[in-house]
């Protein structure tokens, strides 16, 4: 694992300037609604984009860049970033065009040796390049030049594509809405028998009924193989549809095959992870979440109490709007001893002794 140290955003969305914030490998992002929490995971899929050389759609199939820009156009004309990880640093500036987009008008990587690209450009050169393979390996397997997840769980109508016959072959990665979960679950019990095993024993102890998952292949009359996310339950061989799972069990299942996969990305982000579920189960989340971040950076965003409980006072990044910007503040544990005499950190977080206090 070689996580992200260091970012710097300048002018992106409602964070006008963040310098130099140092992230650990356990990183909760608390506070109220429309603090930043959800901008600052919306700064990385648009990391994820531009290394992908699609930023010029992510931008216009999220929005004209007036969305993008700290107060809009009249007010930001740039965005700034720099990213720092063990043995590298990669900066960029996007700046806003005549014909309304963002362009490259600087970018540069400073690792075992230094690079700038030719600018203006619509999309990564520098990144171009390393997937082209033209960067020494030390580089190419910094955390950004990989593939970082963000997930999103939230979906799990009858229509989303979780509870939905999906592709055999897709199985490569979890996608970030988890529709493709009935077949990574497949490969990872072809590949990995110890990591199923253990997503099994995991979901079982939210999910007492819950006994195995029955992932049968479709084969159909072009080919092509399909699996859907059916499953048993204990003392019982009838096969139930995932429709029959409830919504927080779903996610349930989506979130410990995230942080269980036996190959992690460096860095995942996941945006609330707490929707829907028991109690219970986001005291087991909170332990995966601990344990995750063993193996690789977690980025979490959160509103509840509960789930803040299970982290310490040193987890925690504090998401404030001072003046219409957000602010990030990580704190520090040995500041608030006192009070964890008698409260727990959730509790703190609940009386506003942190800050990012939840609405009333």
């Amino acid at each position: 694992m070689t996580p992200i140290t260091q970012l710097t955003i300048h002018g992106f969305k409602s964070i006008q300037n963040l310098n130099e914030f140092e992230l650990g490998n356990l990183n909760v992002l608390i506070g109220a609604n429309g603090a930043g929490k959800s901008n600052f995971i919306s700064w990385f899929e648009m990391m994820k984009a531009l290394a992908s050389q699609k930023l010029q759609h992510w931008i216009h199939s999220n929005g004209e860049p007036d969305r993008f820009l700290f107060n809009g156009v009249k007010n930001t004309k740039q965005i700034v970033s720099t990213i720092i990880a063990e043995g590298f640093k990669y900066h960029f500036k996007l700046e806003l065009t005549n014909s309304g987009t963002l362009m490259f008008t600087e970018e540069q990587i400073e690792a075992y040796l230094r690079e700038e690209s030719p600018m203006p450009s619509y999309e990564s050169y520098l990144l171009n390049r390393n997937i082209e393979g033209d960067l020494p390996s030390e580089i190419q397997n910094t955390p950004f030049f990989r593939n970082w997840s963000i997930y999103h769980f939230q979906d799990t109508t009858s229509t989303s594509g979780m509870v939905r016959y999906h592709s055999l072959h897709d199985n490569e990665y979890l996608r970030p809405n988890a529709e493709n979960i009935a077949p990574f679950l497949y490969r990872i019990r072809q590949e990995s028998p110890k990591a199923y095993q253990r997503i099994r024993k995991i979901v079982r102890l939210a999910a007492p009924f819950f006994d195995d998952f029955d992932l049968k292949i479709n084969k159909m009359n072009s080919g092509e193989e399909q699996v859907l996310l059916c499953w048993t339950q204990i003392d019982s061989d009838y096969p139930f549809y995932p429709t029959q799972f409830s919504d927080g069990t779903l996610r349930f299942i989506c979130l410990v095959t995230a942080l269980l996969q036996p190959n992690p990305p460096s860095t995942i982000l996941i945006d609330e992870p707490e929707l829907g579920l028991h109690p219970y189960a986001l005291v087991i989340l909170g332990d995966l979440l601990r344990t995750a971040s063993q193996r690789m950076q977690i980025i979490v965003s959160t509103q509840s109490v509960s789930l803040v409980n299970q982290f310490s006072i040193d987890d925690l990044i504090v998401v404030e709007r001072q003046n219409g910007a957000s602010t990030f503040q990580r704190l520090k544990e040995e500041d608030f001893q006192a009070w964890l005499e008698e409260y727990s950190t959730g509790e703190l977080w609940e009386k506003n002794v942190l800050g990012g206090r939840l609405p009333q």
